[in-house]
């Protein structure tokens, strides 16, 4: 009787076993992350929508969430606390320094600074010089009036015979169509269309111009409180991040898909020729994606403080790091 119970006892065991061998503990719950947007979702975006579509996030135990603000803000809502990381601008951020807001920059998105002042071809704007007798549709920044007082003074143009029309989020093409001679667009996504819709521009590069407005434009950015209370959380989302753009720059047709599978309204055409495009921005001819130069954020910031657009000086060791990115593939 004791060795039927006996065997009975072994057979059960073996029965329990490999269920509890099978059983694993629950899987840690993801950290939810927001970051901002600093305009509608494009092509200068992909890399976050790729690594949050293909599980890059996931990956890294983080939940994240992409937020389009209504009309721009990020950056206050970014030195408030309401976000986590934000897409951005070096100009914003070294603002946002003076003013004495935590921010810091923690990658660049692209590289170089592929905006400058476009007009169509019978305006005849070759150079600042031309600017003088025409209207510029801007959208009310110091910056802009900034660069345009700086570049007409270095080609001996009076300032006072521009006529500056704000014109907001108004579309390029229609803007150009009435009352604008030219504007400042990214050749990334404006001049891209532009070639879609056959309409030939002259475009003054602001890095060709003035190498000090080289700088990096867009970047991310996250807020001190952060970066000192959970480094490792910025890192995984680095890491993420930087999956995500490289992903891109290696299968920019896959990429474009990715985007225009979250943001079926935008063109597909003009995504896809687009992301061809920064597929080769995105890092440049940076050692990894994201890097940047002390010297960049240097030229800017002497850039900004001598045409007046700091209150104070700024510490540019931090202003921005590279230490949350990855390290090269």
């Amino acid at each position: 009787m004791k060795t039927r119970i006996l065997a009975l006892l072994i057979i059960t065991a073996f029965l329990v076993l490999p269920g509890c061998a099978n059983h694993t503990p629950e899987e840690a719950p993801l950290q939810k992350v927001t970051v901002l947007l600093d305009w509608f979702p494009n092509t200068n975006h992909t890399g976050l929508y790729v690594a949050k579509e293909q599980g890059f996030y996931q990956a890294e135990g983080l939940e994240v969430e992409i937020i389009q603000p209504s009309e721009g803000g990020q950056v206050q809502l970014l030195a408030a606390g309401q976000a986590d990381f934000a897409v951005s601008a070096q100009e914003e951020i070294t603002i946002a320094r003076a003013q004495g807001l935590p921010l810091v920059a923690i990658a660049a998105i692209i590289q170089h600074n592929t905006s400058g002042f476009a007009a169509p071809l019978d305006r005849n704007i070759k150079t600042p010089a031309d600017f003088a007798g025409r209207t510029y549709g801007g959208w009310g920044s110091p910056a802009e009036e900034a660069v345009l007082k700086s570049l007409m003074a270095e080609y001996q143009a009076d300032f006072s015979e521009l006529n500056i029309l704000n014109i907001g989020s108004s579309d390029f093409f229609t803007s150009v169509q009435k009352d604008v001679d030219f504007a400042w667009i990214f050749w990334g996504w404006t001049g891209i269309e532009a070639g879609l819709k056959n309409m030939p521009l002259s475009f003054i590069s602001l890095r060709e111009v003035d190498p000090r407005l080289d700088y990096y434009t867009p970047l991310l950015a996250s807020n001190e409180k952060l970066l000192n209370s959970n480094p490792e959380l910025v890192k995984r989302f680095m890491q993420a991040t930087a999956r995500g753009y490289q992903f891109a720059m290696q299968n920019p047709d896959q990429a474009a898909e990715i985007l225009l599978g979250v943001v079926p309204e935008l063109d597909r055409q003009l995504v896809i020729e687009s992301q061809r495009y920064l597929a080769l921005q995105y890092q440049g001819d940076a050692p990894r994606w994201g890097e940047m130069k002390a010297a960049v954020w240097q030229g800017y910031t002497d850039f900004m403080l001598e045409n007046g657009l700091l209150t104070a000086e700024v510490d540019i060791d931090r202003a921005f790091s590279n230490a949350y990115l990855p390290a090269a593939p």
